[in-house]
């Protein structure tokens, strides 16, 4: 693949170990980096301050993928379909501002389909679509063992309960999306 017509996308919804091995699972998919963004505080975050939910972070994954393959948009649609974009600050069990559901734009185009899915998904719900929709700010990737921790980790307690089912879900009503 030429690197010069890959697009990055700035997502978050919920456990990022979750979102990136839903979207690991797309074709067009390159490259996924569990980070944090959307912070106040200076410097780069630990996972643990971040859990505090002090700083002001989102557990997020930067996506770099193939827009030739993949679309902005429709990765956004099952970015958005893939979790519940109707909680504010919370995932299942997961609870705190670092959950959120959040898309950071990098630039108008981008800002304009995150604004058309979250639009085009709203007849679906019967709640309020509650995803923040922001300018990206600075990306800080998490610790090396976060990433690719679903892959590295299946049996883990949170992988098999929660991660696990989600990505049989994931599987049967993305099939066609799937590399």
């Amino acid at each position: 693949m030429n690197n010069s017509s890959m697009e990055v996308a700035t997502i978050g919804g919920g456990c990022f170990w979750c979102v990136e091995a839903l979207l690991q699972q797309l074709k067009g998919v390159e490259k996924i980096v569990s980070g944090y963004s959307g912070g106040t505080v200076p410097g780069k975050p630990t996972y643990r301050e971040v859990c505090s939910g002090l700083t002001g972070h989102a557990e997020v994954v930067q996506v770099t993928f193939d827009p030739k393959i993949i679309s902005y948009k429709d990765l956004l649609l099952v970015f958005l379909t893939s979790h519940d974009p109707t909680t504010l600050n919370k995932q299942g069990g997961d609870v705190g501002t670092q959950y959120r559901s959040v898309i950071f734009y990098h630039n108008d185009h981008q800002k304009k389909d995150a604004e058309e899915a979250i639009k085009e998904l709203k007849p679906y719900y019967s709640d309020p679509i509650v995803t923040e929709v922001s300018a990206a700010q600075t990306f800080h990737e998490a610790e090396e063992y976060h990433q690719d921790y679903y892959r590295n980790n299946t049996t883990q307690g949170y992988c098999s309960a929660v991660i696990t089912p989600k990505l049989a879900k994931f599987r049967k009503i993305h099939a066609e999306k799937l590399a």
